[in-house]
């Protein structure tokens, strides 16, 4: 028998061992990627690399061996975004999820750290994106802290001791909050009692601080003139009429006194949060989904981010499961907007063991979008408008939806329906659409639509949700809504339930709604006169909103007598609850009933047990006593 020559053998093997291996890399990477922590000095570049082959290149899972990571905007891929309730500006990204499907991202305890103006994961198109076991938080926040040392309530000056963590310079007798990649002005306050972590009672009464006022001087101003609708919350005409009023005066280093605020001044020892000026200051939310299906973020915590922690447009069926917003590294604010935020979504959005803590914002807000008809183009076409600018660029739905038509004087129900062919974009202000059928005689330019297919059912179980300004749910769903077993502890309102068609254009109304065994501890302790829970319209008329409400088995601890506002609703029971009086804050409005009833219907009280100060328990309109039997018992 020949001998093989080793010359022969040692090769083969080598390229027979390349080739095996080869193989096994292929296969491995097919099914997961590993990053690990020696990327993680500026992660972005490595992470945008194989982000962007994924399409081609497919994995079911990216993990990250657990460390802390740094993501810079230097080497982020960028883009232009419209997002809603937020300013449309470039952004970049380390995680374009763009057309993707079936993947997860699995930080395995990491904390990624983002420097400016960011957004972490950017989810668009895609299907079954899943991102777990992950911390996310800026290097730089997107807000500033100031503390209280001193106050001259005669003078009207207050003296504030803000530390290096918020570096600033005066500019013309105002203050600059200076970022990486970003500043801003003292705009939007608020203050914090740092003793509870919490929004300071009864902050109403000394925030905003008064940074602007009117001007004194103009000229001319009648002559400019606008064609078409404009809106007056957008920059700049938003700004026109006012000036600077507050005036900052240095004292030493870090230390400067404040001169011409308004309201009282603050007490020493307050946390003075600023975040810059409305309709500027949120740029960078920590998720921004759109148009995805099969969302779901598990063991994730926002520590901040310079808008929202999660706004998601137009896509179905999200899980947030421990799902956590609370502030990192003794800061008193974690996000400067909402926690969470949904915006013409279908399917199923679940919020269960989650902590909403410290925002400056709501906790949650779900709801479609009202946009005004603008012209009739023809027997099938018309022209829209969106009606408030963080809502431009929004597409009203997807080809065979339902579109409602509305006229809220008449009715908060649609008068007609009719059914999407097409849309075409023509700005992110004005588009133009199509249906399959003609357009009804009675439909005028004013009227507004609603996407009656973009609203989900929803769940918030078991989540803690307080210390933040403004409310905790905002609830603008026709879908079945279950709250169960939360607990509130809002600067506002626990759960307010509105029709909003003025302002934010935010449409939607409530049926059945179901809040079931939550606890409600010293809600709307900002100095606000409202209820813990309420249903309330942006339109004076007496016509339904809200029907099929279940209010069974809760806890109310509360300071104040004011627990619930009941306006334009057709049957709502309100069972089994016990409201006390909790002694944590002097009573702000002590004159108040416990129970607000107007432009109701078919309303009951049935086994509940008060244990609080009010003298009144009901308080309601003639009409509304006639169609309820308004008895608490």
């Amino acid at each position: 028998m020949k001998k093989i020559s080793s010359y022969i053998i040692v090769p083969l093997l080598i390229a027979i061992t390349f080739l095996f291996s080869n193989h096994i890399v292929n296969q491995e990477e097919s099914e997961s990627v590993l990053f690990p922590v020696e990327i993680a000095e500026d992660a972005t570049p490595d992470v945008l690399a194989r982000i962007k082959k994924v399409g081609d290149n497919p994995v079911s899972e990216i993990k990250f061996e657990k460390g802390t990571y740094h993501f810079y905007p230097d080497k982020g891929q960028e883009y232009f975004r419209n997002i809603s309730n937020h300013g449309d500006h470039l952004i970049r990204t380390a995680f374009p999820l763009i057309g993707l499907k079936n993947l997860t991202i699995d930080g395995q305890g990491s904390t990624f750290i983002f420097h400016g103006i960011m957004i972490p994961f950017l989810v668009d198109r895609s299907e079954g994106i899943t991102i777990k076991n992950l911390s996310i938080d800026w290097a730089e926040t997107f807000h500033s802290e100031g503390q209280v040392v001193a106050n001259n309530l005669k003078g009207k000056t207050f003296d504030m001791k803000i530390s290096e963590q918020y570096p600033y310079e005066i500019r013309n007798d105002q203050l600059y909050f200076i970022k990486e990649y970003y500043e801003h002005t003292i705009g939007q306050s608020i203050l914090y009692d740092p003793n509870r972590s919490a929004i300071a009672f009864d902050t109403e009464s000394y925030t905003n601080l008064t940074t602007v006022t009117k001007v004194k001087n103009d000229f001319a101003l009648d002559k400019v003139n606008y064609k078409y609708k404009a809106d007056p919350n957008e920059p700049p005409l938003k700004w026109r009429g006012r000036e600077w009023r507050l005036k900052v005066e240095p004292l030493g280093p870090g230390l400067v006194r404040v001169h011409n605020h308004g309201k009282k001044i603050p007490p020493v020892g307050m946390i003075v949060s600023m975040k810059g000026e409305q309709g500027i200051n949120r740029v960078s939310p920590a998720f921004h989904v759109t148009h995805t299906d099969q969302f779901n973020a598990l063991n994730v915590n926002v520590h901040h981010a310079g808008g929202m922690g999660l706004i998601a447009e137009n896509s179905s069926d999200l899980i947030l499961d421990n799902f956590n917003v609370t502030p990192s590294r003794g800061r008193m604010v974690s996000t400067t907007a909402d926690a969470t935020h949904f915006v013409g979504c279908r399917g199923k959005v679940v919020l269960k063991n989650c902590t909403f803590n410290n925002q400056l914002d709501d906790a949650t807000n779900v709801h479609g979008t009202y946009q005004e008809v603008m012209d009739i183009l023809g027997a099938k076409r018309i022209g829209i408008r969106s009606g408030h600018f963080q809502q431009l660029g929004f597409t009203i739905g997807r080809i065979g939806d339902q579109i409602g038509l509305v006229r809220l004087e008449d009715s908060f129900f649609p008068y007609g329906k009719l059914t999407l062919q097409h849309v075409e974009r023509i700005n992110s202000r004005y588009q133009i659409l199509t249906f399959k059928e003609n357009i009804p005689a009675n439909l005028k330019p004013g009227d507004l639509i609603e996407n009656l297919d973009a609203y989900p059912e929803l769940l918030v179980e078991n989540c803690n949700i307080g210390k933040n300004r403004a409310r905790g749910l905002l609830i603008s769903t026709p879908k079945k809504t279950v709250i169960r077993n939360n607990t509130f502890h809002t600067e506002m309102e626990a759960i307010l339930v509105p029709v909003e068609s003025s302002h934010w254009y935010e449409s939607g109304s409530a049926s059945n709604l179901s809040i079931i065994g939550n606890t409600f501890q010293d809600c709307v302790h900002s100095g606000q006169n409202r209820g813990v829970i309420r249903f309330v319209t942006d339109d004076e008329n007496e016509n339904i909103a809200f029907t099929d409400i279940d209010i069974s088995h809760n806890q109310f601890n509360q300071f104040d007598n004011l627990i619930l506002e009941v306006n334009n609703t057709k049957g709502l029971s309100f069972e089994d609850n016990t409201i006390r009086n909790s002694g944590s804050f002097p009573q702000l409005f002590p004159e108040n009933p416990v129970i607000k009833v107007k432009a109701a219907q078919d309303i009951r009280f049935d086994s509940n047990q008060y244990l609080g100060k009010a003298k009144t328990i009901i308080e309601s309109d003639q009409a509304s006593r006639n169609k309820s039997k308004l008895v608490f018992q």
